[in-house]
C-alpha cells in the first residue's frame, strides 16, 4: 500500500465481500460448512471460490455464509443452498472447479445441479 487510493481500493474490495456475505431480505444463501472436517476437505477454497464467482458475475441477491459441521463428515466439502420459498438443497464433494457450474445454474437460471447433489453421492 502506497497511497490513499490503495487503501481506498481495499476498503472498497473488503466492503463488496461482506455486502456478499449479509443474510437480510429474500437473498439466495450459499451456507459452506466450515467445521474441522470441512475445512481438511478443501471446504476454505470452495468459499473462496464462491465469494469470486459471485463478484464477478455481479449477483446482488446472493449472501455466503459458512457454518459449523453439517453432520455428513465423509461427503464434505459440503455447501447448502437456500432459495426463498424453496427446498434447500446439498452439495456434496464440492471442489473449487465445480463452483462456477453451481452459481451458473443454480443460483443464476434456477436448475439444481442433480450430480453434485447428497442425492447423487450415496
Amino acid at each position: 500500500m502506497k497511497s490513499l487510493a490503495d487503501l481506498k481500493a481495499i476498503r472498497d474490495r473488503m466492503q463488496q465481500q461482506m455486502n456478499l456475505r449479509d443474510t437480510e431480505g429474500d437473498h439466495i444463501r450459499v451456507v459452506v460448512g466450515m467445521a474441522t472436517c470441512g475445512i481438511a476437505a478443501g471446504a476454505r477454497p470452495v468459499l473462496t471460490a464462491f465469494l469470486e464467482e459471485i463478484e464477478k458475475r455481479e449477483l446482488k441477491n446472493v449472501a455466503v455464509t459458512q457454518t459449523g459441521c453439517i453432520g455428513v463428515c465423509r461427503l464434505e466439502p459440503i455447501v447448502e443452498v437456500y432459495v426463498p420459498g424453496q427446498e434447500k438443497v446439498t452439495y456434496v464433494k464440492m471442489t473449487p472447479d465445480k463452483v462456477p457450474t453451481v452459481v451458473s445454474e443454480h443460483l443464476v437460471n434456477g436448475r439444481v445441479v442433480s450430480d453434485y447433489t447428497i442425492g447423487a453421492a450415496e
